[in-house]
């Protein structure tokens, strides 16, 4: 699973509110054009998800080996899709905007690619014994839909900083009727002395997923951040928890001792190529925590915190292969 396609907007190593970094605004609007194709993308898209189109796309796409389906737009027509975990169902609102209620269209209820799947599988079995769910850089909230789906009586926290993507987000728990359940936070998690910029609004064709908090933006919300810490007595645990923030894993962390101390969550973190892997044993160390590398279908122990570009999620966890193995994880050895 690469889940920084999905989310990531989480973090705290944001520049205070009110500056601008030129580069990252100039790469930032780079990937941008790119990844729109230079403004033909909409074009294809509306050609592709129109009805007299798309049940032939539909037929033969996932016959192409080379094509990844879930990046291919749904129908035009289609407001919501089903998804399943562990027996349990929820839904996904807009997969014409959300990219993972796309991934979910094309994958009949499933993300398509085998690691993602898996990921969405390992969070929903580890909280089978949690009280609470934190989803930190939600992005539209599979992670915490899918928790909620598949245990009635767990509650969860949700963060994300971009406000069109929290609107989704809030959406998509209200469709699920689990607002009782969720506590959705728009704001970042780490350094509560900072604030970042977001666009408030979206003109793309589909909710932004790149986004981190050391993107400043000319126009838009300043959101603040949360120390991990300052939530410590609010939940009750055991706690699980996911965290993709582009980058800002140390400083959700940092902010974090007291929490991680109090309730050593199990924690599904998303570790990018060029993470400082030493600096994210130090902080997680001293809190007696086993690092394992996750797979398409199982997770494997390693000593240390070593960043892979191919596979970047990573189980961070104080449970023994053998009580893993005990929930139904298959831990290779």
């Amino acid at each position: 699973m690469t889940m920084s396609d999905n989310t990531g907007t989480g973090s705290a190593s944001a520049e205070h509110s009110g500056t601008k970094d030129s580069g990252t605004a100039s790469a930032l609007a780079d990937r941008a054009r790119r990844q729109s194709w230079y403004g033909a993308k909409q074009h294809v898209k509306a050609v592709l998800s129109h009805p007299l189109f798309h049940p032939i796309l539909r037929a033969t796409a996932p016959r192409l080996s080379r094509i990844r389906v879930g990046r291919l737009p749904a129908p035009r027509e289609l407001i919501e899709v089903t998804a399943s975990v562990e027996g349990a169902e929820f839904i996904m609102l807009r997969p014409d905007r959300c990219e993972i209620a796309k991934e979910l269209y094309w994958g009949d209820g499933r993300r398509p690619e085998a690691e993602d799947a898996y990921a969405i599988d390992l969070m929903v079995r580890l909280s089978g014994d949690a009280r609470t769910f934190f989803d930190v850089g939600a992005y539209t909230g599979i992670f915490s839909l899918a928790a909620l789906a598949a245990h009635p009586d767990l509650r969860a926290h949700a963060f994300d900083m971009v406000p069109p993507v929290v609107r989704m987000l809030r959406a998509n728990m209200a469709r699920n009727g689990f607002v009782g359940r969720v506590v959705v936070h728009q704001a970042g998690v780490g350094d509560p002395a900072l604030t970042a910029r977001m666009p408030s609004v979206d003109s793309g064709s589909a909710l932004p997923s790149f986004l981190s908090s050391d993107m400043e933006f000319d126009d838009g919300e300043d959101v603040g951040f949360l120390a991990l810490d300052s939530l410590t007595d609010e939940v009750e645990g055991p706690v699980v928890m996911k965290v993709d923030v582009e980058g800002g894993e140390p400083d959700v962390f940092a902010h974090g001792s007291g929490f991680l101390a109090a309730h050593q969550p199990d924690i599904l973190c998303e570790v990018l190529p060029d993470a400082d892997g030493n600096r994210l044993e130090e902080l997680l160390r001293v809190h007696g925590y086993r690092y394992f590398h996750v797979g398409a279908d199982s997770i494997r122990e390693r000593p240390g915190i070593v960043p892979d570009d191919s596979v970047r999620d990573w189980l961070f966890t104080v449970r023994t292969p053998a009580e893993l193995r005990r929930i139904g994880v298959t831990v290779l050895d």
